[in-house]
């Protein structure tokens, strides 16, 4: 089954969720240029590479109540970007399946992070394909 935000069913569990006290973080469409692939060119040479990250995250003030106004609440989606870029542009990495992984094993070192999803796209791959690429999903037992 697919959703209409294209993710599947599976990718619906990102949704938030006051019953279970979990929230929706989410980063799309962070831009990098790394080195990525199996190819001499692209160990050689950076090149586009787009990551989405979606967080479902304890939220401690659901099912009903509200949070105090303060960012050491909360996970910061600026924090989240900022570790998939400095993973992603660390060094050569052969496979997007090795990226994805390193990135949300990372995020997971917040323990108010349940669950990690990141898509990993390089879209300048094929001339005739908008984007091709990969996404993984990591949770906490």
């Amino acid at each position: 089954m697919v959703a209409r935000d294209g993710h599947g069913a599976r990718g619906m569990n990102f949704a938030p969720d006051a019953a279970r006290g979990l929230r929706h973080v989410f980063v799309r469409g962070l831009t990098v240029q790394a080195r990525l692939g199996v190819h001499a060119h692209e160990e050689a040479r950076a090149q586009r590479v787009v990551i989405g990250i979606d967080l479902a995250v304890r939220d401690e003030s659901a099912p009903t109540g509200e949070g105090a106004d303060e960012l050491a609440r909360v996970v910061d989606y600026g924090a989240v970007a900022a570790t998939a870029r400095r993973i992603a542009c660390a060094g050569h990495v052969r496979l997007a399946e090795t990226l994805a992984e390193r990135i949300a094993v990372a995020l997971l070192d917040d323990d108010r992070v349940a669950r990690v999803r990141v898509q990993v796209e390089k879209p300048d791959v094929l001339p005739d394909v908008a984007s091709v690429g990969v996404a993984v999903e990591r949770s906490r037992n």
